[in-house]
Order: C-alpha cells, then sequence, then structure tokens
C-alpha cells in the first residue's frame, strides 16, 4: 500500500504544481502558441477539472485501499490525455512540450495501473 499511497501523493503534488500556475498564464500561452486561446472557457474549464483530480490523487494517496474504485478514474483519466496527444502527433496537429507531458502521464497512469493490481489482490487486515 505504500507505494499507492506516494505514487498518488506524487502525482497529486506534481499535478497541481504543473497545473496552477496555467491560471496566470492564459495570455502567455497564446503569444507562444498562436492563435490566441478564442474560448478562455474552454482553457480554465479544463484547468479547473484538472486541478479537482489532483485533490483526488492525494485524497487517494491517503488511503489507497479505501479510495481504490478511484484509481479507475484516475487511470482513464491519465491515459485518455496520452491517446489524445499520440493521435494529435500522428495527425502532425501537435509537437513539442505537450509530448513530455503526455510521457509523464502515460508513466504516472501505468503507476496507478501497477498500484491499482497491488490492491486488488491485497487484504486490508
Amino acid at each position: 500500500m505504500r507505494f499507492a499511497k506516494y505514487t498518488f501523493l506524487i502525482a497529486g503534488i506534481y499535478g497541481l504544481l504543473a497545473l496552477l500556475p496555467m491560471y496566470f498564464t492564459e495570455a502567455q500561452y497564446g503569444v507562444d502558441n498562436p492563435p490566441a486561446i478564442t474560448h478562455p472557457e474552454f482553457y480554465y474549464g479544463f484547468i479547473g477539472v484538472a486541478v479537482a483530480f489532483q485533490i483526488v490523487f492525494i485524497i487517494i494517496s491517503r488511503d489507497p485501499f479505501k479510495y481504490r474504485t478511484l484509481i479507475l478514474p484516475s487511470i482513464i483519466e491519465k491515459f485518455s490525455f496520452v491517446i489524445a496527444v499520440a493521435i494529435l502527433v500522428y495527425a502532425g496537429r501537435t509537437s513539442g512540450l505537450i509530448v513530455i507531458g503526455a510521457g509523464i502521464d502515460a508513466l504516472l497512469g501505468t503507476l496507478f495501473s501497477i498500484s491499482w493490481f497491488k490492491l486488488s489482490g491485497a487484504d486490508r487486515s
């Protein structure tokens, strides 16, 4: 259970550190990755949902066995981004640093999956 505790705690802290600054960088994002954001509600909506999931990861880290059912949507959260970025790269629609972010999410999704399987076979006693 220690593996899952540290995996989810590190994932949650990392995610908050990566996401929270995005609340203050919308304008710069448009400069670095033109064109400018035309639908800020999607941008801020994404950040809000993603930040909420980082809190879920931290909650899971407190008692992974108790919250193991939350690990399944956490795995989906990680791999849905990985798959989307892979398809976009293949289609020539994105590149660069986002691929590194997708790689980190692939690693975390894999660690989440390992945590799920370890906890599924564990006995709480």
